[in-house]
C-alpha cells in the first residue's frame, strides 16, 4: 500500500488547495496559511436556525472561494485531504466530546455520476483519518433537486432542500457531526440536521470548510 501511494505521490503529487503550489505532503502551504481569511475563534462557530451549531475555519471568499469552487465543480478531488485537515483541527477544537458518529450531507445519485465524487464525503473521510475512524453515510438525497448555489434568498433556499434527504439507516441514539464543504444560509444543514434527529440521532453539530458572514 506505501509502495503504491509513493507511485501515485509521483503521478499525481500533492497540491495546495489554494494555489496550486506542488507540495510534499498534502497540506496547505506556507503563504497561503499566513493569508487565507481564517475564523476569528469567536466567529468559527456560527449558530443557525434551531440552535444548530456549525465549525468553520475559514471564510468563504476570495481564494477559499476559488479553490472550493474547484474542488466541487472542476475534478480537483485531491484538495479533500488538506481540506479535510482543516475541517478535523477545527471541529475537534470547538466541537470536541460533542460527537460519536461523523456522517456527511450527500449529493444525488445524478450529481454523483456527473462529477466522479461526492465532495462532502471526500472531506469526512479525510477528516476521519486524523482521528483513525470511518465516517458513515447516515444519509440519502432521494431527489436531483437544483442547486443550492443558483439561489439568492434563504426562503428559497429552505424550500429547495425541504424533503431532499432522508435517513439511511437506524440512528438512535448517536450523536453526530455532520460535514458539508460550504455553509451559507445553512438552509442544507439544518435539513439534513432534522432528518437524523427525526429518524433518532441524540444531537447533531456540523462543520463545514468555510461559511459566509450572517446576512451573505
Amino acid at each position: 500500500m506505501r509502495a503504491l501511494e509513493r507511485v501515485l505521490d509521483l503521478l499525481f503529487p500533492p497540491k495546495c488547495p489554494f494555489c496550486g503550489r506542488v507540495m510534499d505532503r498534502p497540506g496547505v502551504c506556507a503563504g497561503c496559511a499566513s493569508d487565507l481569511p481564517w475564523t476569528e475563534e469567536a466567529d468559527s462557530l456560527r449558530e443557525l436556525p434551531g440552535a444548530l451549531r456549525c465549525a468553520a475555519p475559514l471564510w468563504y471568499e476570495g481564494v477559499v472561494r476559488e479553490g472550493l469552487l474547484r474542488f466541487k465543480f472542476q475534478g480537483a478531488a485531491g484538495a479533500a485531504e488538506p481540506l479535510g485537515g482543516l475541517i478535523a483541527q477545527c471541529a475537534a477544537e470547538r466541537l470536541s466530546g460533542e460527537f460519536d458518529t461523523v456522517t456527511w450531507v450527500p449529493v444525488s445519485r445524478k450529481r454523483l455520476r456527473q462529477r466522479g465524487y461526492d465532495q462532502a464525503e471526500l472531506l469526512a473521510r479525510s477528516a476521519c483519518r486524523r482521528w483513525d475512524t470511518m465516517p458513515v453515510r447516515l444519509l440519502d438525497k432521494i431527489r436531483d433537486n437544483p442547486a443550492q448555489s443558483g439561489l439568492t434568498d434563504e426562503a428559497g433556499r429552505r424550500e429547495n432542500v425541504r424533503g431532499v434527504y432522508r435517513a439511511a439507516e437506524d440512528i438512535r441514539d448517536r450523536r453526530i457531526l455532520l460535514v458539508d464543504d460550504i455553509c451559507t444560509t445553512g438552509a442544507t444543514l439544518c435539513e439534513c440536521a432534522g432528518v437524523l434527529l427525526s429518524a433518532g440521532a441524540a444531537a447533531v453539530v456540523c462543520t463545514a470548510v468555510a461559511r459566509t458572514p450572517f446576512g451573505e
